[in-house]
């Protein structure tokens, strides 16, 4: 079983969020201000300061709820909520924890399918080139939504191409191999992790 540096036993999801990213979900008092200030509360199941409180109730049924709900997806990660937390606690770092932790116990939302596919796509334009190349991370999704959103927007990609806003041609950082490597290296991490 393990344990954090503060002997907190890691048997909640709160207590490994800690211990992987540092946020402590007890510091959340439930003021509401990230609530308030979230653009996308409105169309979120809970809304954050509610997903908060339900971490730190804790209970593998609130847990599961937290992991299958379409709030950690529609997250933007835009950093209203920690500007305006008077506890500073970091929702943008717990959200991407929990959409990982979706992931891995195969909990995503149905409804969030589309939200994946742009992501894993997002995350593969990185791993190839070491930045984002807005062409291949069209191409990636567009792939992986067939047949629902292929030819949707394609009558915009002439123009954007001749605007400069989509590159055929991927620019690259120096050391491609280094990224591999970091992305290879997290990815035997979390595997290796117990589930």
């Amino acid at each position: 079983m393990s344990s954090n540096h503060h002997g907190c036993e890691c048997q909640t999801l709160s207590c490994r969020i800690e211990q992987e990213t540092g946020v402590k979900i007890t510091d959340c008092y439930q003021c509401g201000k990230c609530s308030a200030g979230c653009p996308l509360a409105i169309e979120m199941d809970y809304p954050p300061s509610q997903l908060l409180r339900m971490l730190q109730i804790g209970t593998p049924a609130l847990e599961e709820k937290v992991l299958k709900s379409m709030t950690i997806w529609l997250c933007l990660t835009c950093e209203t909520c920690i500007a305006r937390c008077p506890q500073e606690v970091d929702l943008p770092k717990v959200m991407d924890f929990l959409r990982h932790e979706s992931l891995k116990r195969g909990f995503e939302n149905p409804k969030a399918k589309d939200i994946i596919k742009f992501h894993k796509a997002f995350l593969d334009s990185i791993q190839m080139t070491g930045r984002l190349w807005e062409m291949g991370l069209v191409v990636d999704y567009k792939v992986r939504s067939v047949p629902k959103h292929m030819m949707q927007d394609v009558h915009l990609t002439p123009w954007m191409v001749s605007k400069g806003k989509l590159h055929i041609v991927p620019e690259q950082v120096k050391d491609t191999d280094q990224m591999g490597r970091i992305f290879s290296k997290t990815l035997k991490k979390k595997k290796e992790e117990p589930r």
